[in-house]
């Protein structure tokens, strides 16, 4: 590996699914991924096999959909977990097994109730099994951030030896300081010695808001693998964010010994995707994909900007997928076009009923919106179901009354199961009242834990967004919905959650997947 290559190693599918509410579908799970694929990105980690029978699943569907990038599985240092990842992993291409076991004494002690030369001893044992399935095995020390240098140091000598051929320093609780990982990365390299014969990983964790920073300082004291999410999505406050680590990288190459291989032209495109689907909103003063990233209020910044503009900027807004957004397709564009566009927005079907389906949705959104921007399709595409056949809720009708001095009322009919029932109820507002008739028929036995709306584009005419999150008995999920009118997206992000979460793909992690 050439030491000016930086790997960028995405678990926005495994880590980033770990932040409460973003969990994910299998066929989203595939979408994210291909958009990850175009992106170019190196290393793609698409769950914790282990954890569910969903997530088995999901790690398979993206190991047999993804070509170009290598596809990852997570796994705790036991045989069960190993051999789960290496069956999930056999169809792929390119497959990675990475496992882990916590080093630090916090974790030893507290957690795994374990002495230092049992960690090592399983570590090794781990490493030597994952080889079996594949010869592309990484390891990460959890906690490696707080652990001892001594400890790690032998710990990270034995997996070398034992064949993995990546080894991962996780900051997993967003302890450290920048200048101070930068120097655990270079004590590392510098004391282990057969450090040159693993790619040196970071994993860093945003508690301090400092997880970009320590990847980079990492970067600059010979790390060539960052490990990252879209959106800076992940457990607690979150992981590196990709699009900010790979444009520091990437803007400031008189400063980095090294670059990434990213199409970063996609980042937008991906960015949109993991939020739609995960239903975190990005913030709008978020680098990079923040809706103000590249605006500019201060008279004295838009002149400069007018006049040059490296002014008050340093980087393109085009080289990150920032563009005009405005596509030629309206009601009497043809389904080849509309096929054509999706396509080149990273966007594409397994089937030609899911196609029709989405073009049946753009037809209507032309005849309600005189003009159709990329967030509306994404926001359309999105809330598709592709296995349709299986939804056993669908919206047929929604009536809504709400006028000044009354209560608001809703009459709803939904199929349920492929048999129409109607309701009515009334509410403190209009989308309270459609939720409770649609509750009436459902008696789903859930808790509402988040409503979200967003607007996907200026104008009085847009698409409002509308997350809902649901919980029951643990299980959380999120529902997408998104129509012109904000009530009627609100009830097809209810029926949306409702859907999901009567067939959990539960995610249940015997011990933290969290690196």
């Amino acid at each position: 590996m050439s030491s000016d290559r930086l790997i960028i190693f995405d678990t926005t599918l495994r880590d980033g699914e770990q932040s409460p509410g973003a969990s994910m579908t299998r066929d989203e799970k595939v979408r994210i991924a291909r958009a990850l694929e175009r992106m170019r990105v190196d290393v793609i980690e698409a769950g914790f096999p282990i954890a569910s029978g969903g997530d088995f699943e999901a790690v398979q569907a993206v190991a047999r959909a993804v070509k170009d990038s290598t596809v990852c599985g997570l796994a705790r240092a036991l045989d069960r977990d190993i051999d789960r990842a290496g069956e999930a992993l056999k169809d792929a291409k390119s497959a990675r097994i990475h496992t882990f076991i916590a080093t630090s004494p916090i974790h030893m002690k507290m957690k795994l109730r374990m002495e230092p030369d049992q960690v090592l001893e399983q570590a090794v044992k781990a490493v030597t099994r994952a080889r079996k399935y594949t010869d592309n095995v990484e390891f990460s020390p959890e906690d490696a951030g707080r652990s001892e240098l001594d400890f790690l140091c032998r710990v990270l000598e034995a997996v070398i030896d034992a064949g993995a051929t990546t080894v991962n320093i996780p900051d997993t609780v967003g302890y450290n300081l920048p200048h101070q990982f930068g120097q655990l990365i270079a004590d590392l390299i510098e004391r282990v010695p057969n450090a040159d014969k693993a790619v040196f990983s970071v994993h860093c964790h945003n508690d301090l808001g400092l997880a970009v920073g320590n990847s980079l300082s990492a970067v600059l004291n010979g790390a060539r693998q960052v490990e990252c999410t879209i959106n800076g999505l992940g457990e607690r406050a979150g992981n590196a964010s990709l699009e900010e680590v790979v444009m520091a990288v990437r803007t400031r190459q008189d400063v980095f010994p090294c670059d990434t291989r990213l199409d970063t032209t996609n980042i937008m495109t991906c960015s949109r995707l993991v939020s739609g689907v995960t239903g975190f909103v990005v913030q709008p003063n978020k680098a990079i994909v923040g809706a103000n990233a590249f605006a500019h209020e201060s008279g004295i910044h838009q002149d400069g900007v007018l006049k040059s503009r490296e002014t008050y900027e340093i980087m393109r807004a085009q080289d990150v997928g920032w563009t005009a957004n405005r596509i030629v397709l309206g009601k009497h564009s043809g389904r080849n076009a509309f096929r054509t566009h999706l396509e080149q927005l990273g966007i594409a079907f397994d089937s030609e009923e899911g196609l029709n389906e989405a073009f049946s949705r753009f037809k209507d959104l032309a005849d309600k919106k005189h003009e159709i921007y990329d967030e509306d399709l994404q926001a359309l595409v999105s809330e598709l179901s592709l296995d349709a056949e299986n939804e056993q809720f669908k919206l047929i009708a929604l009536k809504v009354c709400s006028e000044t001095g009354e209560t608001p009322d809703a009459s709803i009919t939904l199929s349920v199961n492929g048999e129409e029932k109607h309701a009515h109820s009334s509410g403190g507002g209009p989308v309270d009242a459609a939720f409770k008739a649609i509750e009436m028929i459902v008696n789903s036995g859930t808790e509402l834990q988040l409503y979200s709306v967003s607007n996907i584009t200026s104008g009085t005419d847009a698409q409002g967004e509308v997350t809902v999150r649901l919980e029951r008995g643990g299980h959380i999920v999120n529902g997408l919905g998104a129509d012109t009118d904000i009530v009627i997206a609100s009830a097809r992000a209810y029926v949306n959650a409702l859907n999901k979460i009567i067939r959990p793909e539960g995610r249940e992690h015997p011990q933290r997947g969290d690196v």
